[in-house]
């Protein structure tokens, strides 16, 4: 990494990625008063296999995500700034605050709450991450890092937070079923830097703050709220040519190439399977029996 513009010009990657397809995340109403800016899982990029949504979210207090279900993927929430506390009908309850991270497998089936945590706004990214068919029904599971737990490196004014995969020759200690990377990148004005990305896996950008370069120098520059769909290749360039911070997350996974059906926070591989889920969640089998009488607490 150099701070040197000359130096910057050229990809360190055989075949560098370069943006695709841009989208403006705008503002919209989800939950019970809460507005988050949805770049996946909307009309225009519906999918991005293996993911299958992503918001920024920004909630106050009364406002949230009371009792809600999901089956057949993953969620991984990260805190940017405030807290918010999850419970589910098997008893797991805690809060994650700002640089949190909690990556859950809802597997076979769980019902739980994601509220606010505290005054004033809580600000954070959900992603969801798709399961292959063999791990839909599995077990739900909880993997929880406090903010020191996450490696980070800086080194020659870029700063990067490591939540899973690996940067700057640091690896997160997060398991990923579905092969996956989530990196949290802060570069100083005037400063670029390289990120390998497995040549196969799908990937794109979410921008938080500032105005940055990707893939290659003639790309206009991308601001907040922007997500950046990435080509295929072995590898990113970044560039941030202005006179503020620029703060983004890279994310990429390896598709999985399966079937999709989707009915709200159930996403299976069939319609057939979509029907039992609903069944069974109506029904409180399979998976929910433990439905029939938790509410979560205030």
């Amino acid at each position: 990494m150099s701070r040197s513009s000359s130096a910057g010009q050229s990809s360190s990657f055989s075949r560098p990625r370069h943006v695709v397809k841009r989208l403006l995340a705008k503002p919209q109403h989800e939950g019970e008063g809460a507005v988050v800016r949805r770049s996946i899982g909307r009309l225009e990029l519906k999918h991005l296999d293996p993911f299958l949504l992503m918001d920024e979210f920004s909630v106050s207090a009364p406002a949230g995500f009371p009792d809600h279900p999901h089956r057949g993927f993953e969620t991984v929430t990260y805190m940017l700034d405030g807290a918010f506390t999850h419970q589910d009908f098997a008893g797991h309850k805690g809060t994650i605050r700002t640089g949190d991270v909690q990556w859950m497998t809802a597997g076979r089936g769980i019902i739980h709450s994601e509220m606010p945590e505290g005054e004033g706004i809580q600000r954070g990214l959900q992603l969801w991450i798709n399961l292959t068919a063999k791990d839909k029904m599995i077990a739900p599971g909880y993997q929880e890092l406090q903010s020191e737990d996450i490696s980070r490196v800086e080194k020659d004014g870029v700063e990067v937070c490591v939540i899973a995969g690996e940067a700057m020759g640091v690896r997160s200690p997060v398991y990923t079923r579905t092969p996956t990377m989530f990196l949290d990148f802060t570069l100083r004005p005037g400063v670029h830097t390289h990120q390998h990305i497995p040549d196969s896996w799908n990937s794109f950008v979410y921008v938080l703050e500032g105005e940055g370069i990707f893939g290659n120098m003639s790309s206009s520059p991308a601001t907040a709220h922007h997500t950046l769909v990435l080509s295929t290749g072995d590898g990113l360039s970044i560039w941030n040519r202005s006179t503020k911070l620029l703060r983004f997350v890279l994310i990429g996974g390896q598709p999985l190439n399966e079937p999709v059906v989707q009915y709200g926070p159930f996403v299976m591989n069939t319609q057939a399977e979509i029907d039992q889920t609903i069944e069974d969640f109506q029904f409180c089998k399979n998976g929910f029996e433990n439905a029939t009488c938790w509410k979560s607490q205030p």
